[in-house]
């Protein structure tokens, strides 16, 4: 899953929208922000096997720390508390909490049966939806694109740029998830990875930011 955890991130500012997008966008995707830097110490592994699904190259063999429920529960409990402790916010709390976890249950959609249950246990569950690409892109636009939609009609461009920067991060997204699904596989390097993968984020995490800075909520 890559895109619907963004759109995630959109619609939950219809919720809570005192949160900046660019939180509900770290918040969905902390476990693969953590994820790259546990590959460059050989916590956790990952190969680049092309073909390996028909949307993607990676097989994921060991990740219970990112990617494991048990652990999805933890980050987003810790999430929760430390947003608490800082804000005193508890709605945008709890919100931030499941953001975090909702990570686990959308890959659970799209995985193979990669996604471990434990932290320590064999257990491993996916539904397996990156060998149907059809379907794969289906679901994730649709959670994608309605949570974009949820987000817009929630927020008002505050100027020019409060419009364009919110269909230039949409489509670039979007842009991201095809050349995800279509494209040629990412380097084999863990470095590699870990550069691009950073770099991306880095880009993805500026333009929410920017974006929310030039929308307000409508009254």
């Amino acid at each position: 899953m890559f895109i619907g955890h963004f759109g995630l991130s959109f619609a939950a500012k219809k919720a809570v929208p005192q949160l900046s997008l660019v939180t509900l966008f770290i918040a969905t995707q902390f476990v693969d922000l953590l994820w790259p830097f546990l590959l460059v110490f050989n916590i956790e592994k990952v190969a680049v096997v092309p073909g390996y699904t028909k949307t993607n190259s990676f097989e994921f063999l060991y990740y219970p720390i990112t990617h494991s429920l048990m652990m999805g529960i933890v980050w987003g409990m810790i999430a929760g508390l430390l947003y608490w402790g800082f804000k005193r916010d508890y709605k945008a709390a709890v919100v931030i909490g499941l953001c975090v976890l909702s990570h686990w249950f959308l890959d659970l959609i799209v995985h193979t049966a990669d996604l471990p249950l434990t932290l320590f246990g064999d257990e491993k569950v996916g539904f397996g939806l990156w060998n149907h690409v059809a379907l794969t892109l289906i679901i994730e636009s649709v959670l994608f694109f309605g949570g974009a939609m949820l987000y817009a009609g929630v927020t008002v461009a505050k100027n020019k740029k409060g419009t364009w920067l919110l269909w230039t991060l949409v489509v670039l997204l979007f842009v991201i998830s095809l050349g995800n699904t279509f494209g040629p596989p990412p380097s084999a390097s863990i470095m590699g990875l870990f550069v691009s993968f950073m770099a991306l984020m880095l880009i993805i995490l500026l333009l929410a930011f920017w974006t929310d800075r030039n929308r307000v909520i409508k009254r």
